[in-house]
């Protein structure tokens, strides 16, 4: 490649953070870079809903509805929350789903960029303070009503464990215990978590868990999707262990879905949780 052609500041060894790059030589391209008109702007664009996420042995475990709504109209069926950072870790968005997806390109290539110019991989908490960062940034369109509020998790090599971390429109980042959700329709789904989680939790039983916890969501939050049979349309889920992520495949969610549906044709409001 004929260097001539990049500009000087291409070619100058500087930050290893692409998002800082970008602040310095094409502040435009940020989505923090736009200006906007005043006015309150959250019922122009789509939003995502829910999106949870629980840790078992060996791994973590996210899972996101399908469901973007428009005020009071669905705006898209079938769009996707969930992605993969990089190779141990994934991100889920809930928010306005334009700006949120802009984020998470952003996110990955954050931490692609690291990767290439440090010749190594961000410790699981960096790949956390980096989104925080990025979501600090957008504060201003958060104050106009364009919020992303993602949930993070990955498997720390580390430490040898699934994370799981979520955070606030001010960047604020917080670890979480176990499980947890975000989205409308967060305060159902981590209500039936609380009854259905276990430590010793199997994947199956992990993805079993979580696909009852969305559907707890949409039974009470209209604004977050349950699993549409007609269809066939279903909860994207991510599994990452110390092999590293992947998504689980449509035909597995969907034998999940179809049995939890199932059972709860007897028992509307879902399995019941033991009280000891």
């Amino acid at each position: 490649m004929d260097d001539s052609r990049l500009p000087a500041s291409y070619m100058a060894p500087g930050t290893s953070s692409f998002a800082d790059f970008l602040t310095s030589h094409s502040p435009a391209l940020l989505p923090s870079g736009r200006t906007l008109p005043q006015g309150h702007a959250a019922d122009l664009a789509p939003h995502g809903t829910t999106i949870v996420a629980a840790t078992f042995p060996g791994g973590v475990v996210m899972a996101g509805d399908r469901r973007a709504t428009m005020g009071n109209i669905i705006a898209q069926r079938d769009i996707e929350k969930v992605f993969p950072a990089d190779e141990y870790s994934c991100v889920g968005i809930a928010g306005s789903a334009g700006l949120a997806v802009e984020l998470v390109r952003l996110f990955q290539t954050e931490l692609e960029h690291y990767e290439k110019i440090e010749g190594m991989t961000l410790s699981m908490d960096g790949k956390a303070n980096r989104l925080a960062a990025l979501i600090r940034s957008n504060l201003g369109m958060a104050m106009q009503g364009l919020a992303v509020v993602p949930l993070f998790a990955g498997f720390d090599l580390d430490a040898g464990q699934g994370r799981i971390f979520s955070y606030d429109v001010t960047g604020g980042r917080y670890e979480e215990t176990a499980f947890h959700s975000v989205g409308s329709g967060s305060l159902f789904a981590r209500g039936a978590l609380k009854k259905l989680y276990r430590e010793d939790l199997s994947r199956e039983e992990c993805v079993t868990a979580l696909v009852q916890a969305l559907y707890d969501a949409a039974d009470d939050d209209s604004a977050t999707g349950g699993p549409d049979l007609t269809r066939r349309i279903f909860p994207v889920v991510h599994v990452i262990t110390v092999e590293g992520g992947q998504r689980v495949p449509e035909t597995e969610v969907a034998e999940i879905a179809d049995s939890v549906l199932a059972g709860r044709m007897n028992r509307p409001d879902g399995p019941a949780a033991a009280l000891t």
